[in-house]
């Protein structure tokens, strides 16, 4: 897999003055560590975006080569305007290969449920992704789940199933649920047993209440 560079600037810009650095391209970032101290960073914008474009969410290293200095790095968050979307500031982590990370990976499923294509069930989800820990070096993208195990309604596929690779140990609540199929909702509202009918009175009076109280507010 090809490496992934991002050049950055040390920033001496802070605080509200941040915005005119964004108009000229560039996103404010800060690099922080266990044996380094938080250093203020300034990355390309459109640099940035192809590289977290390979990123994968953070899964992947990236090599972010900082005034003639080279830290292995993890993106741990990336801070969105919420409208527009646009980054307005990315956290970098400098790691050590021989120490152990925490990252959270996706969940990416394979196959099919057997009962699901016979038609006894519905896929539920569970997990989207999980916390793994592991050496740099042994950092892995995504966990695979093989809903082909799946062949009955009520079976189910648990954080304590998974398979992690050599060196990769999952973190997660063994308890989380992954996968589940379950009884199709037509036949969960029909053995459900129907609700008693409110008098329509109770009802005109719920709301008049209701009425007076958001006057009295007024």
């Amino acid at each position: 897999m090809a490496e992934l560079v991002l050049n950055a600037k040390p920033r001496s810009v802070i605080g509200k003055a941040v915005k005119a650095l964004r108009r000229q391209g560039w996103i404010p970032a800060v690099l922080y560590g266990r044996h380094i101290s938080p250093l203020p960073i300034q990355v390309e914008g459109r640099e940035l975006q192809r590289v977290l474009s390979q990123a994968r969410g953070g899964t992947r290293l990236i090599t972010l080569q900082v005034d003639g200095e080279t830290h292995l790095a993890l993106i741990r968050e990336v801070q969105r305007e919420p409208i527009r979307r646009e980054i307005l500031h990315v956290d970098f982590q400098a790691i050590e290969m021989t120490e152990k990370i925490r990252v959270e990976v996706p969940v990416i499923f394979k196959g099919a449920s057997p009962a699901v294509e016979r038609g006894e069930g519905v896929l539920v989800h569970g997990l989207t992704h999980v916390e793994i820990e592991c050496l740099p070096k042994d950092l892995i993208e995504a966990i695979t789940v093989d809903l082909s195990v799946l062949d009955r309604v009520d079976a189910a596929i648990y954080v304590r199933d998974l398979q992690a690779p050599p060196g990769v140990t999952i973190v997660s609540d063994p308890d989380e649920l992954i996968a589940l199929v379950t009884a199709p909702a037509a036949e969960a509202i029909e053995e459900a047993p129907l609700p008693a009918e409110a008098p329509e009175v109770e009802v005109i009076g719920r709301g008049k209440k209701v009425e007076e109280e958001e006057e009295e507010e007024e």
